[in-house]
């Protein structure tokens, strides 16, 4: 139950806001909000199962309604608040703006850090000893460094050493180009606290910040890897931790392609070939005598994985006909693969597991010796980076062989796997896998462990419904999770127009419905007006641009000719001026763009959103669906396209007194059964529909 105490301290710090910030209305949205969280994590609804979904419109004030309710209740239950985010503006405007403007106007006291990937810091040792520009340290560049290259890595030493420079690549003020950062970021293998050369790196200074924290701020990708490691790894164990998913619609997508893995034939081939080199260099280092078995026995695996590696490289050039005769890649039917197929996996799968065993054993060795003083740390460090390096290419490549020799659970859907055929220096095979549903995955490791969660976005109902979202993030019908649909306080039905005019064409006769676009928009769009013109197709965006610059003489900001950035300063610019402003973008210009007041006045979407299952994951996923009776297109196309089209429509009116007009040129809303479901699931802005 919610104490007392923790009521009173919230309430509190809520009038506290109030009274320190000039012009704060009290929305009642936020305030219910607030109540409701705080409720189902102190386990007023359910002791087993503090959960509660969340679909807050634009301008309830989510943000501050999930720290108001969760930040004092967890410090009351002195656990950590892990908040996670899609997107790196939305951690910006965490850490920057929501978490500080908490701190100072409510009177609670609590610390907050940024939790980023151990790939996002230097490894100082490592930086150290990449400075130098002798022949051992030019060895372990892929490619001989430029001048530029080492010019670079002096000067982030130096800022790094004089405490100018934090040692987190994203703070840096000019990328650092990848071929530099991959050799000197922190890795798992060599970059260890307790070793004495690297007790200081950023990393490491990161994660004692981290560990005094309250509020951790997190990525969904960082989330995943933690929980499959088995949590408590990377952040806060999961039953001593409070999750917030924020923009948690992304969740269940990165989660699948998080668990997914692949691998190259011929390229495995060949870097296996040369890992005895790396296990006889270790050994040779080594002053024990106990390197030398695993060394033997790790070349014996590898050459094991090689040739059965070769008769899967023989099985798929035999079936290259049945395989690749329309594409480049060949999905297996329902996930089943050939016998033979399946048990090279096997073998693989055993063999590289095998294989990881002795390498690791090589590591710890060499680890053991870097400790007792046998062994120098930058004589140890080059190959220590290097075995590093071959254990995450074995883990990757016993992960996706494992996929491919395990049996499907009949009760689930099937993994979905497929090969692509790769062209590049020369021609190569790429084995994939992924799973198709991953609510199981989420439910065994994070909803059944962690201590409470609050998932929330803007757009989490299709068809005015949570079940899509419910059945992707693994959530039961009724699991005791809560669920609350909150509208935006604005008034759509005053301030928005949604116009759906007559057209001849629907968009499935393309090539006159393109012809159609290009007679009616010039009359659609507004002079003197901002203009947002979306489209669900990037060649009828190119060739409606062309024509009607040609023809009307428009001119028109098209995505992908420039910059995000670059289009959205100039269209800025030209609304400042009070000047025409078109821009022509794709579906990513439907989600986060923030255009407020006349920035956006006239958003015209020429096609409804729907998703072709073009991916060998959609498509097997539909074929699962197709197996079980279901209908693919109204189980997963129109659920998806409807939070799409309020994703789109969101693009409009982003404060309370923004207006404009909202054009759908795509009949199907009038004319198909589910269009009027599309419809109904908008926000209620009055309509204008041209029959």
């Amino acid at each position: 139950m919610l104490g007392a105490k923790t009521k009173e301290i919230i309430r509190n710090a809520y009038r506290r806001i109030g009274e320190n910030l000039p012009n704060f209305v009290p929305r009642k949205e936020q305030a219910y909000l607030i109540a409701e969280i705080a409720k189902t994590l102190s386990g007023e609804y359910s002791k087993e199962r503090k959960q509660i979904v969340i679909e807050a419109g634009t301008g309830t004030g989510k943000s501050l309604a999930y720290c108001m309710g969760a930040i004092p209740l967890a410090m009351s239950k002195q656990k950590k608040v892990v908040i996670s985010t899609a997107t790196v503006a939305l951690q910006e405007q965490l850490y920057l703006k929501d978490l500080p403007f908490l701190l100072s106007k409510s009177g609670l006291d609590f610390q907050y850090c940024l939790v980023k990937g151990r790939q996002r810091y230097v490894c100082k040792q490592r930086l150290a000893l990449a400075c130098h520009s002798d022949d051992e340290q030019a060895l372990l560049w892929q490619e001989k460094p430029k001048a530029s290259d080492i010019k670079l890595l002096k000067t982030l030493n130096e800022k790094l050493q004089s405490g100018k420079w934090q040692g987190d690549r994203d703070s840096w003020p000019k990328p650092i180009p990848n071929h530099v950062w991959q050799h000197i970021q922190s890795d798992k293998h060599s970059c260890l606290k307790h070793l004495s050369d690297h007790t200081h790196c950023p990393f490491h200074k990161s994660r004692e910040t981290m560990d005094v924290a309250d509020v951790l701020i997190v990525n969904h990708s960082l989330l995943l890897a933690d929980i499959e490691l088995g949590g408590g790894v990377i952040l806060s164990d999961p039953d001593e931790s409070i999750y917030i998913i924020d923009e948690a619609h992304h969740l269940p997508d990165i989660a699948r392609d998080h668990s997914s893995a692949m691998a190259t034939v011929k390229g495995a081939i060949d870097w296996l070939g040369k890992i005895s080199g790396t296990a006889d260099k270790v050994s040779n280092l080594c002053k024990s005598q106990r390197a030398i078995s695993p060394a033997l026995k790790l070349a014996d695996y590898s050459q094991e994985i090689i040739a059965d590696l070769q008769k899967v490289n023989s099985f798929i050039d035999a079936n290259q006909n049945a395989f690749f005769s329309e594409d480049k890649q060949y999905r297996f039917e329902n996930g089943i693969i050939d016998k033979n197929l399946k048990n090279l996996a096997e073998d693989i799968q055993s063999a590289t597991k095998k294989a990881l065993a002795e390498i690791n054993k090589l590591y710890n060795l060499l680890m053991e010796e870097v400790k007792d003083g046998s062994v120098q740390m930058y004589q140890a460090e080059p190959l220590l980076a290097e075995s590093g390096f071959e254990i995450q290419r074995l883990e990757n490549l016993e992960k996706i062989w494992f996929m491919y020799a395990k049996a499907d659970n009949e009760k689930a859907a099937p993994l979905a796997r497929w090969i692509e055929k790769t062209s590049g220096k020369r021609d190569d095979y790429l084995v994939c896998a992924s799973p198709i549903e991953v609510g199981f995955m989420l439910e065994d490791h994070l909803w059944s462990k962690c201590e409470g969660a609050v998932l929330c976005s803007a757009t989490l109902c299709a068809l005015n419904s949570f079940d899509h979202f419910r059945k992707q993030a693994g959530l039961g019908a009724n699991d005791g999770t809560q669920y609350a649909k909150l509208n935006s306080p604005f008034n759509y039905q005053e301030n928005a127009v949604l116009h759906i005019p007559k057209m001849d064409f629907e968009p499935n006769v393309s090539d006159k419905f393109t012809d159609e676009l290009i007679k009616k928009l010039p009359k659609l769009l507004k002079k003197q007006q901002a203009n947002l013109v979306l489209f669900s197709s990037y060649w009828q965006m190119e060739t409606v641009a062309e024509k009607l610059r040609d023809t009307s003489k428009l001119e028109i900001m098209v995505q992908g000719e420039h910059s995000r950035q670059h289009i959205l300063e100039q269209h800025k610019k030209l609304c400042d001026q009070d000047k025409t402003s078109i821009i022509f973008g794709s579906q990513s210009f439907s989600e986060g763009l923030d255009l407020p007041g006349k920035y956006l006045t006239n958003l015209i979407i020429t096609k409804l959103p729907f998703s072709v299952p073009t991916s060998p994951v959609d498509q097997a996923q539909a074929e699962y669906i197709k197996l079980k009776g279901g209908n693919p297109f109204m189980l997963l196309s129109v659920p998806d396209a409807s939070k799409k089209l309020i994703q789109s429509c969101g693009r409009l009116l982003r404060n309370e007194k923004d207006t404009g007009m909202i054009t759908i040129l795509d009949r199907r809303l009038v004319s198909k059964r589910y269009g009027k479901n599309l419809i109904d699931s908008l926000p209620p802005f009055a309509r204008n529909i041209e029959y």
